[in-house]
């Protein structure tokens, strides 16, 4: 019965989240989609900094093992950033181009977003296995918690997916693909919930580890891939529908995690 319950409390709040997310992206929100980029940072790096490293810190770790952790993380996906970029341009033969054309490919963050999408999901598919953790862990202590805390998952997680669609969606996919793919990632999230039932007591040790792997993911992203497009040349009206949609990224993450915490 408690199995049951945690399976479909996970795969609600992993796939659901992922759903409502892809209905206010492509449907209430699709006219902004110029703008979905701003949210996007925003809501990475909130989901970062609002939510999963407060958590991770309020565990018994030592915060310097954790800061270690990030730091780890960083350099992690930087490193798969450089080989994604000597591949890209090995296939193209970069080499062999003049100096600035092969400078020109190198500089994917604006023209080929194709890692970022990687990287969404790799960090994605991380926490919502965290999330499973977390689900499993409230349902194992009561039912009625359990149901809590997979609605309270779900909503947090409908901002974050909304960044995560735009950010696939720039690499010029149909939108189903984007839905698809972070839809998979969010089953994750049951997988995490199984692992939890049966380890939930041992996994609680690395849990805060895991959390912190997720936010360096979403850093590096929001970071080193989305803020770089939106560091254009622009007019005072659309630097502020930058800012305003940023902001709305960030408080939006911020906003539904104190509400749900």
């Amino acid at each position: 019965m408690i199995f049951l319950a945690i399976f479909l409390g996970t795969l609600t709040a992993g796939i659901g989240s992922v759903w409502v997310a892809a209905w206010l992206s492509f449907g209430v929100m699709s006219r902004y989609t110029q703008h979905m980029l701003s949210l996007a940072a925003g809501a990475l790096l909130a989901t970062s900094f609002m939510h999963l490293l407060p958590e991770a810190f309020e565990s018994a770790v030592s915060p310097r093992h954790l800061f270690l952790t990030l730091l780890i993380g960083l350099v992690f996906f930087f490193l798969l950033d450089k080989a994604e970029l000597w591949h890209h341009g090995h296939e193209h033969g970069a080499s062999l181009e003049p100096r600035s054309h092969a400078h020109a490919h190198h500089h994917h963050s604006h023209e080929d977003p194709a890692f970022g999408g990687w990287a969404v999901l790799a960090g994605d598919s991380v926490h919502c296995f965290g999330d499973g953790i977390l689900i499993a862990s409230a349902f194992m202590a009561d039912l009625r918690l359990g149901a809590i805390a997979a609605l309270a998952v779900m909503a947090h997680e409908v901002p974050h997916h909304m960044g995560d669609l735009a950010v696939l969606r720039q690499a010029q996919g149909p939108k189903q693909a984007a839905v698809l793919k972070v839809s998979l990632a969010g089953a994750v999230t049951a997988l995490g919930g199984g692992v939890g039932f049966v380890l939930v007591e041992s996994l609680r040790v690395t849990l805060p580890y895991f959390l912190v792997i997720a936010s360096s993911s979403f850093i590096y992203v929001a970071l080193a891939d989305l803020i770089p497009q939106l560091q254009k040349r622009l007019s005072l009206r659309e630097t502020l529908a930058q800012i305003i949609w940023l902001a709305l990224g960030i408080s939006s993450v911020t906003l539904v995690s104190l509400l749900t915490h």
